[in-house]
């Protein structure tokens, strides 16, 4: 790419596509891994980090009973759990934990749970964290969607110790480029597939546009009027044979009061399904796959 990145274009309201503000290449490297350190511990650090995560399970109405005993719904590990630990009651969007008599079930880092227990999810702000001997538990969920499921994660799997991020490209200043923010009158919803056969539903208030090698691209943002960062999808011709085949993940700032701002694109990354089965991955609307060889940011995994 190198200098055809320099942005010495025209945009439609004749003036120059603007640069993005330059950087120091040995403190942009330097910050490049710092936060390339800081992803590689959040993945492996309980409860997000989805490579510790063992299971998934999507919860019916109704009653849901776990354990080790064999031709439960939900089956979890002999040396965790005891024969039945307990049982998920679904009422609509609530979930009611039943502990089992004697069951060893807790909250993480906390008491045993002896009575029944209303969950908070977590997307409700108030998430109920569980322990049973090395896993952890909760009720997971994803926005636009009123599935549910509860999320296993073992804090003692030994990939937790030995873990490495994927290779990626080399780290190059020119794949920062402006991109202009552009509202939709409304903010539209955005039902985007999942891996898991469902949809998950975001809040697209606009789109980024930039412009790469002469010509014009955008990006169909997601967040809403309380966030600080865009979530996007995105897919790229690297998919063929060097990233994720399913694309990759970017974080954007929100523009400023120009209404721009700056893409990294050094800093696209995997999705959670990449490091495990037992997620739930959003895959990119196809107003998002672009025409073009995105060579920066994170491969996929081998």
């Amino acid at each position: 790419m190198g200098s055809a990145l320099s942005c010495a274009l025209v945009v439609a309201c004749g003036e120059p596509w603007p640069e993005a503000p330059p950087v120091d290449v040995a403190s942009f490297q330097a910050e490049h891994e710092e936060w390339r350190s800081n992803r590689a511990e959040s993945l492996v650090t309980p409860p997000g980090g989805p490579v510790l995560w063992v299971g998934l399970f999507e919860l019916a109405q109704g009653a849901n009973p776990f354990g080790s005993e064999s031709g439960l719904p939900i089956s979890l590990p002999t040396e965790d759990s005891p024969p039945l630990a307990g049982t998920l009651l679904r009422a609509g969007q609530e979930v009611r934990l039943e502990p089992a008599p004697d069951s060893p079930i807790s909250l993480r880092g906390g008491e045993r749970i002896t009575q029944p227990l209303v969950l908070g999810n977590d997307r409700s702000g108030n998430t109920t964290d569980m322990s049973l001997g090395s896993l952890g538990l909760r009720i997971h969920s994803e926005p636009g969607t009123d599935r549910l499921w509860l999320r296993v994660w073992d804090e003692d799997l030994p990939l937790r110790e030995t873990f490495e991020l994927p290779a990626y490209f080399p780290v190059d200043p020119a794949w920062r480029v402006q991109a202009r923010f552009e509202p939709y009158p409304e903010p539209r919803p955005l039902r985007l597939p999942d891996v898991a056969g469902g949809t998950i539903e975001y809040e697209a208030p606009g789109e980024l546009v930039f412009e790469v090698d002469g010509r014009e691209h955008s990006l169909i943002a997601t967040g809403n009027a309380r966030s600080t960062s865009f979530f996007i999808q995105m897919w790229d011709s690297t998919a063929v044979a060097d990233t994720y085949q399913g694309g990759r993940y970017l974080r954007v700032p929100v523009p400023d009061e120009s209404g721009w701002t700056t893409i990294d694109f050094n800093r696209t990354y995997n999705a959670p399904c990449v490091f495990t089965a037992f997620s739930v991955c959003a895959l990119p609307p196809r107003g998002n796959w672009l025409e073009l060889h995105v060579s920066a940011g994170e491969k996929r995994l081998k």
